[in-house]
């Protein structure tokens, strides 16, 4: 009985590992969607940039209200209505501020730059952000870490540098206020007792919010059944499936293999950039890469020591 206990217990592991690998890759895709839709979206002109930030929220908030709904019933027998009631009392109205000027600037700042150049300047901002804060708040650095800081600022840098990749600054300055508010709502939501319940919450209090950015702009909406299409696919599919997923594998993973898989999403987008958008790999785009993800990646290996010792 025991060898085939034992034979069972190595069996499971082994499905729950690839189970996570395969979920892991599944929501870096995901997330390396959401530029490849938005841009998709506004490169044509399918949409203006706030319609779809405002279907992207709308839509995800749907989904995201949904699947509450549902894993409410299926853990407990809650009804609908409490269930719905529970999640909008999670989340906070700065949470949806953070959430809604990370989406609009995110989707501005995609009218006049490529994907994986965007994807590289708002996953930066969003890590160096986040470093940011923690010294602020008084986490000391090591010198692994702040080397680690330079390279990847220096990274950056080269890539806003003359040169066939380097974006407009003003796109550039939209992309990096992008991660940062992306970088304040990771760090709002980190103690939320109930991270779909809470996001569901944000996505629906951040649409009045984008709704009143409409209201200057009518005159300038305009979509077609692309652009929805696109739009409806980046609020439920690569932004609210893309979370639930990703909150479902972090479950199994490590604080720094958590953050460290992420460092391929950027890498991602420019791959799926250049087979679906044509974009080009530019040797400035590689380079830019290497050095904002490695500093990020010596970080992320300072604190993992930190925390072993």
């Amino acid at each position: 009985m025991l060898p085939n206990a034992h034979g069972t217990g190595r069996s499971q592991e082994a499905n729950l590992a690839i189970r996570t690998t395969l979920l892991t890759c599944l929501s870096m895709l995901a997330f390396a969607g959401n530029s490849i839709l938005c841009r998709l979206a506004l490169m044509e002109r399918h949409i203006d940039p706030l319609s779809f930030t405002t279907l992207r929220l709308a839509s995800g908030a749907l989904i995201l209200y949904a699947l509450v709904c549902f894993s409410s019933r299926r853990a407990s027998a809650t009804p609908v209505a409490q269930a719905a009631t529970s999640a909008r009392q999670s989340g906070s109205w700065l949470g949806a501020i953070a959430l809604v000027l990370y989406a609009l600037s995110f989707s501005l700042a995609y009218t006049n730059m490529e994907s994986g150049v965007g994807a590289l300047i708002l996953f930066g901002s969003v890590q160096l952000s986040m470093l940011l804060y923690g010294m602020i708040k008084g986490e000391r650095p090591t010198a692994l870490s702040m080397v680690g800081l330079l390279i990847s600022i220096t990274g950056l840098v080269l890539l806003l540098l003359p040169g066939s990749s380097a974006p407009p600054l003003g796109a550039a300055g939209l992309m990096a206020i992008a991660g940062a508010a992306w970088g304040w709502y990771s760090i709002r939501g980190k103690g939320a007792a109930n991270p779909l319940a809470s996001t569901a919450s944000n996505f629906a209090r951040a649409v009045p919010f984008s709704l009143m950015a409409l209201v200057p702009l009518l005159a300038t909406l305009h979509w077609d059944a692309r652009g929805l299409t696109y739009a409806i696919l980046s609020g439920t599919v690569t932004s609210g499936l893309g979370y639930v997923i990703w909150y479902g594998v972090m479950k199994q993973l490590t604080v720094l293999k958590a953050s460290t898989v992420q460092l391929s999403v950027p890498i991602l987008t420019a791959i799926m950039g250049t087979a679906l958008l044509g974009e080009v790999l530019t040797l400035q785009l590689m380079v830019s890469c290497i050095l904002v993800l490695g500093g990020i990646g010596m970080v992320m290996v300072s604190k993992g020591r930190q925390q072993t010792h």
